[in-house]
């Protein structure tokens, strides 16, 4: 899938996917917190996503602006985790 602009999900087939797999929760990171993460998330959340962010895997060039959308913003709309957290929950028991 090609993404052309800052959603994932704009103009793209994404939701069809993940729908057509049964996918109903998305994890989050990336370089552009305030772009591609924040708007992704947005759109996932409004869509009934269970949506979790690996918030030492984002960064932003505003780094107060990152800061305040990991700790204010984001937790409101998705679970937040640290990347040690991820891993562990995704390790088989």
């Amino acid at each position: 899938m090609t993404k052309h602009r800052v959603n994932a999900f704009h103009g793209t087939d994404l939701a069809m996917i993940l729908r057509a797999k049964e996918i109903d929760t998305l994890i989050l990171f990336g370089i552009a917190t305030s772009g591609v993460v924040l708007s992704t998330l947005l759109e996932a959340s409004d869509a009934d996503y269970r949506v979790l962010v690996v918030k030492d895997c984002c960064i932003d060039t505003d780094l107060h602006l990152h800061a305040c959308l990991i700790e204010k913003l984001f937790p409101r709309r998705a679970t937040m985790l640290s990347a040690d957290e991820l891993r562990d929950a995704l390790k088989p028991h």
